[in-house]
């Protein structure tokens, strides 16, 4: 196991520790919380596993190829959501949501589900993509907004589709390469990873980016493929840097960067992961299910 702080490229002001992570390790096929020292303090196996989020409860939420779970530190799943098995699914995003059900994505079928405690369909918003589009490039991250609104990476066309609570297209914006991740920050910009674009934008409600990071803007830390991100409370965002598609142990698998493009600290381990694509800083005290996490 290697830790890496980047002491050269460190704040002037203060020294950051390394935070406790939860992480998805797609190639891996497990979903792990990391202690601020790097310590395994908790693991269950997944089938490729995209998406993960820490409850209030303390449970771990998390999506994987064949649907959702939420898993007790004990190890017990005490809510699980299945993927039709009649057709070919593949689930690649969740989010817990304010009146306690849960959000999915389903490539396949093709639709946004909300799913209630009892694992029943509550709602269900149906997605079009075009017809050459592989099943596997579909969708992305997914996010339903404070406003009711659904935010979806069309990854397989190069664009994110802003949707009302019905389901009607509100906007669409195109990016470079095939988003992985779009979170709506509180300031209601749009911060999005950009995938094999090696790129991630931010852009205002205006569709103007008004941040940008580069594939060689950070020296020792080529961007690959960008997947999860999550921007902290000091405005600081962590972000996965996959290293599947030719590049596994080749660098940092993510890192914490400041807004003018400072790391301040990146973890490598070769050893025990293989791609990181989705990060939770745990040190980050905000409620997930009121929309108070951004990631």
């Amino acid at each position: 196991m290697k830790f890496i702080l980047l002491a050269l490229t460190l704040l002037t002001t203060s020294l950051f520790a390394v935070r406790p992570i939860l992480c998805c390790d797609y190639g891996g096929g497990k979903v792990t919380i990391l202690s601020a020292r790097g310590e395994i303090e908790w693991q269950v196996e997944a089938k490729s596993p995209q998406d993960c989020w820490q409850l209030p409860n303390g449970n771990i939420l998390f999506a994987y190829v064949a649907g959702a779970k939420e898993v007790t530190r004990d190890q017990k799943v005490v809510w699980e959501y299945k993927a039709p098995e009649n057709v070919k699914v593949e689930c690649h995003a969740c989010q817990p949501l304010t009146d306690g059900n849960v959000l999915v994505v389903e490539c396949g079928t093709s639709r946004i589900i909300e799913v209630d405690r009892a694992g029943k369909i509550a709602k269900e918003i149906k997605l079009t993509t075009k017809p050459e589009v592989k099943l596997h490039n579909q969708f992305r991250g997914t996010r339903k907004t404070s406003d009711g609104h659904y935010l979806v990476c069309f990854k397989g066309e190069s664009k994110i589709v802003e949707l009302d609570g019905e389901g009607k297209v509100l906007r669409e914006v195109p990016v470079t390469g095939d988003p992985h991740e779009v979170v709506q920050l509180a300031n209601k910009n749009l911060l999005i990873t950009c995938g094999d674009g090696h790129k991630v934008v931010e852009i205002d409600p205006s569709g103007k980016t008004v941040w940008e990071l580069d594939e060689n803007d950070l020296p020792g830390n080529t961007l690959r493929l960008m997947a999860g991100c999550h921007r902290l409370p000091n405005g600081n965002t962590i972000f996965a840097n996959y290293l599947g598609h030719g590049h596994l142990g080749e660098q940092s698998q993510f890192f914490e960067l400041t807004p003018d493009k400072r790391v301040v600290w990146a973890f490598e381990d070769k050893g025990r992961f293989k791609t990181i694509n989705q990060i939770m800083a745990l040190d980050d005290k905000g409620d997930v299910s009121k929309g108070e996490v951004h990631r």
